[in-house]
């Protein structure tokens, strides 16, 4: 089993993935635990005095005035973590659990939030042990971090609340750490403060859409192909050079992806041997190159963001090495108060993906309902049935695909446009970058089954096309369909199994991978 080493410089989308979906374990780095120790004598030596520094002897929010007395400062830590652990709403699935979590942990592990190293061991064993605290759908709006969805995590810590076991069983959380040898956490100053402020969770989602978009890019870039050659189209407008002369990074890599699948085709070019000659194909074809192009750059826009993140220690006041403040620490550190928990950056991004994805999706699904459409599909008999009258053929897969999109194009409303005021107007703009990521997941799923409604109709297309010969590429890719168990052309039967394995067919990666073999690596 692979092990991530959390140390005080970040982390990266591969260590997300590895612990969120892998289940890889996690050591803390033998610097990340010094500078734990550092961070936390900081905090110490503020809490030892008599002025009230937020975080670690005041209350929160729009309750910050008050000064918390000694005896009362673990109780604050406590109160705080049952408190905004107010979620509601369906359970978040385990992954996205996981990641916010091992985010929180990468933060706490910068030195910079002054959490004790003790809990930070802890938050480690939680996730080694494959205990996942139970998150619920609704409670962020994306401002002071992920407030309520970290709230539910720090709760497990404590012992309190439910988590699901590693065999899946929902259980007090309380009983899962006695049953693996972890002891519950006794939140001392600023720590119950420290494990709530975090972008974490929107991040972990946006981690994850990147990797899962990643494939479907490529993957939407096959289907076109297939699609292109399905319908007679011609190639010619995949070169390079043509490409060249606009010099988008994304639209040149997709033509390329295109023009490689296509190599070899003898269905390519044939629109000029029909009775009424096709000048250009229509732009769901011609211009897939430029709309799949456009999406890759905005990925390359969202990763670099994903990445910066990675990279950053984000809480509410932090603990600063050096310089002063009116809240001085031992060996001149000191805690400030900022705004870097606001979470715009990533939630702009995770908008500007799901608008990207639903294009993508809108135009695949056009390409297949020209596909299905006898006086557009340019000899194919109408939606690619058997006997058409007798038989309906894919008629309703287009219209599941159809809904697909519809929804798609409503997730796509941007979430960080909307902020609604919170704690009585002291956190008065707000990002929804919860809400963001929470649609954009959709989006991805929607997407995924909507590239595998056209490479059923595509591939089903092409081998309608008698007597003429397919790229290698295509038949590679239709061979793997088939051996999936996806059924090609014949009477109408149940198609639902059909579409259900060409979904998980795509969503595992297995189209790239019986096609890379003949093309090479795709970009």
């Amino acid at each position: 089993m692979q092990t991530v080493v959390v140390g005080t410089s970040g982390t990266t989308a591969d260590d997300v993935i590895a612990v969120a979906r892998e289940g890889a374990r996690i050591e803390l780095s033998a610097e990340a635990v010094a500078a734990l120790a550092a961070a936390r004598g900081i905090v110490d030596a503020l809490a030892a005095k008599p002025e009230p520094v937020y975080g670690v002897s005041t209350g929160f929010g729009a309750l910050a005035t008050r000064h918390i007395s000694p005896e009362l400062r673990a109780q604050l830590q406590r109160n705080i973590v049952r408190s905004h652990a107010a979620g509601m709403g369906p359970r978040v699935e385990r992954e996205v659990v996981r990641a916010l979590m091992f985010l929180r942990l990468k933060t706490v592990a910068s030195g910079h939030t002054g959490v004790r190293p003790e809990v930070a061991q802890t938050m480690a064993d939680i996730l080694n042990a494959g205990i996942t605290p139970v998150v619920h759908e609704y409670g962020s709006l994306g401002c002071s971090g992920d407030l309520a969805p970290l709230s539910h995590c720090a709760l497990t810590l404590m012992g309190e609340g439910d988590a699901e076991g590693p065999d899946g069983i929902v259980k007090p959380a309380g009983e899962l750490l006695a049953a693996h040898g972890i002891e519950p956490v006794e939140l001392r100053e600023k720590e119950g403060l420290a494990l709530l402020n975090g972008t974490d969770g929107m991040l972990g989602m946006l981690v994850m859409a990147l990797a899962d978009l990643q494939r479907l890019y490529v993957t939407a870039d096959i289907t076109a192909a297939l699609s292109l050659e399905a319908l007679l189209g011609t190639d010619k407008v995949l070169a390079p050079e043509l490409h060249a002369i606009r010099p988008h990074p994304g639209q040149a890599a997709a033509a390329a992806n295109m023009s490689a699948v296509l190599k070899g085709s003898g269905l390519t070019g044939h629109f000029q041997e029909e009775e009424a000659p096709r000048v250009q194909d229509a732009y769901s074809v011609r211009c897939a190159p430029q709309v799949a192009g456009a999406g890759r750059d905005t990925l390359a826009h969202a990763r670099l963001v994903a990445d910066r993140e990675l990279a950053s220690a984000i809480d509410n006041p932090v603990v600063l090495h050096g310089g002063t403040s009116q809240a001085d620490g031992s060996g001149g550190g000191r805690l400030e108060s900022n705004g870097n928990f606001h979470g715009a950056p990533v939630a702009y991004v995770l908008d500007f993906l799901a608008i990207a994805a639903a294009d993508l999706g809108s135009i695949a699904e056009r390409r297949t309902d020209r596909l299905l459409d006898k006086n557009r599909s340019h000899g194919l008999p109408p939606f690619l049935a058997d006997d058409a009258g007798v038989d309906s053929g894919l008629m309703i897969a287009q219209y599941t695909q159809a809904a697909l999109v519809s929804e798609m194009k409503r997730l796509a409303v941007p979430a960080s446009a909307d902020s609604i005021p919170s704690s009585a107007m002291q956190e008065d703009h707000v990002s929804m970058g919860w809400s963001a990521a929470r649609k954009l997941r959709t989006t991805v799923d929607n997407l995924s089954r909507i590239l595998a409604v056209e490479l059923y109709a595509a591939t089903r297309a092409i081998e309608l096309r008698r007597g003429l010969t397919p790229a290698p590429a295509s038949r590679a890719a239709i061979e793997a369909l088939r051996a999936a168990g996806v059924e090609g052309p014949g009477p109408d039967r149940f198609l639902a199994p059909d579409l259900e394995a060409a979904d998980a067919f795509v969503r595992g990666g297995k189209l790239i991978a019986a096609v890379e073999p003949v093309t090479g690596p795709l970009a």
